[in-house]
């Protein structure tokens, strides 16, 4: 029986104080749940919700990082330097990232080998844009980039992989796959991994939902089948609407 799975992603939100703000309004609303609950938070704010997260059951990740170790990439940030502070998960190919900073399959994979290297926990976005869904080859879109970013994998290292399906035009947009489509969509990546790596990985391998994931429609989304649980944007940013969709 797989685990639910409830990240919340801030993107470009919360200033240090705001953070520890709302960790501590967030542990008491949450320290029942047997889900994994984990605050995905900018760089900035990650040892203040670290520090703050300490002796609760809130697990801390960052929004992004580099493949390399170290070296000249002004701006970047390597995976032992989040290892060193703390960092348990980190968010690898959001859609926003290929969108507006030229993220490719190829430097996706890289940065999954590289999350594993350092012992971080790899969340993956695949998700198709609104033109690939109307074309009728979203499924198409979405098996092809799982298969690329778990390219090289060992089948342990998948098995500890959690998917992010999010479909694009979903995101920030108010709008939601049905939990009939995006269950669809979730078995897809599912098949798409059994393939490669057989039924016994597929089945341990954590995917959750993006886009759009509020209060209102978590229960329904996340009572599906293969739906693992969510990666949850605006609402995140309020500890009760996220308490809320963590104890769905």
């Amino acid at each position: 029986m797989r685990k639910k799975v409830i990240a919340g992603n801030w993107k470009m939100n919360m200033l240090p104080n705001e953070a520890m703000d709302f960790i501590q309004k967030l542990t008491p609303l949450v320290k029942e749940t047997e889900n994994e609950v984990i605050i995905c938070a900018p760089y900035t704010d990650l040892f203040y919700t670290i520090l703050n997260a300490q002796d609760t059951n809130i697990k801390i990740g960052a929004q992004n990082m580099h493949f390399a170790e170290k070296g000249a990439y002004t701006g970047e940030i390597s995976g032992k330097m989040l290892k060193s502070i703390g960092v348990e998960y980190v968010i690898i190919g959001h859609s926003e990232r290929r969108q507006y900073f030229a993220e490719t399959d190829e430097t996706v994979n890289k940065k999954i080998k590289a999350a594993f290297e350092n012992n971080l926990k790899p969340i993956v976005c695949v998700g198709e844009t609104l033109e690939e869904r109307e074309k009728g080859i979203a499924f198409d879109i979405i098996t092809k980039q799982t298969r690329l970013a778990l390219e090289g994998l060992s089948k342990e290292n998948v098995k500890n992989t959690i998917i992010a399906y999010e479909p694009i035009w979903a995101i920030g947009t108010g709008k939601t796959a049905t939990s009939e489509d995006a269950n669809e969509s979730i078995k897809k990546i599912r098949e798409e991994i059994s393939k490669i790596y057989g039924k016994d990985i597929a089945e341990c391998v954590i995917i959750l939902y993006g886009g759009s994931v509020k209060s209102s429609n978590a229960k329904e989304l996340f009572n599906k089948s293969d739906i693992d649980g969510g990666l949850v944007g605006g609402a995140s940013l309020d500890a009760e609407e996220f308490a809320k969709i963590v104890n769905f």
